[in-house]
């Protein structure tokens, strides 16, 4: 066990975000939350690494827990200089070696003397992925990490995910919307919706009547889409967002 939440609940503004919302992550499992807009999900993930205190339940941590962290996104000042190996140095010197290897886990093995600004979007997440692995963390927590990357871009990335997870043996935790992508690529998938719907491997959770409650049922050939993901015909529903 890495982490083991029970009961979390969290109010903004008198507004109820969480409530009692319990879960465990275990040492390998890839788990992947999903839910509407403002049900919670960023919330869940400030709370399960230490930057949100819950107004009641509680988070236990293993003692050896190493976090690594890729957010949703981070602005970086186009007009700064910075080069991927110096962004790799922030907020802590690393070791060439250590840069190096990280790069290459991460896919993008060419880049260190590029600047920052000159990455595509594909290039520029995963020196996020790069830097997170950097610890070589037991858990690694993305956050709507493939946001504005296409549809191959995203499968690509999802791959490279599970390459670290074999590479460091950590479990990976995900917040996602592309339930086409996610669905196949997690063990376990949590439903949530300021509370948790449903959860389970993907094919109990995309059955589940929660999930249809909230999503449709139009994610059906999913799972076949991944798979078979060399095929990017777009002739799948997409979820609507739910605001």
């Amino acid at each position: 066990m890495l982490i083991s939440a029970k009961d979390i609940s969290v109010h903004h503004s008198h507004l109820s975000a969480l409530q009692n919302v319990s879960l465990t992550l275990n040492a390998g499992e890839i788990v992947t939350i999903v839910g509407p807009n403002g049900s919670g999900k960023s919330t869940l993930l400030r709370v399960l690494i230490g930057a949100i205190t819950p107004d009641s339940g509680h988070v236990d941590r293993a003692p050896d827990l190493r976090i690594g962290y890729v957010p949703q996104k981070l602005a970086i000042d186009a007009t700064l200089p910075m080069t991927v190996r110096r962004f790799l140095n922030l907020p802590h010197r690393v070791k060439d070696a250590a840069a190096a290897d990280a790069l290459r886990a991460a896919g993008v093995a060419q880049v260190a003397h590029q600047q920052m600004a000159s990455l595509s979007g594909g290039q520029f997440q995963r020196v996020l992925l790069a830097r997170a692995i950097l610890s070589r963390p037991n858990l690694l927590i993305l956050d709507e990490a493939t946001q504005g990357l296409d549809q191959p871009g995203s499968a690509n990335f999802y791959r490279q995910i599970d390459a670290v997870r074999q590479n460091l043996g950590c479990a990976v935790l995900m917040v996602s919307h592309e339930l086409h992508v996610v669905m196949s690529a997690s063990d376990r998938v949590i439903c949530l919706n300021g509370h948790i719907c449903c959860e389970g491997a993907p094919d109990v959770v995309e059955a589940a009547p929660a999930y249809r409650e909230l999503f449709g049922s139009g994610t059906g050939g999913a799972l076949a889409l991944y798979r078979h993901d060399h095929d990017h015909h777009h002739d799948h529903a997409h979820p609507h967002e739910h605001h």
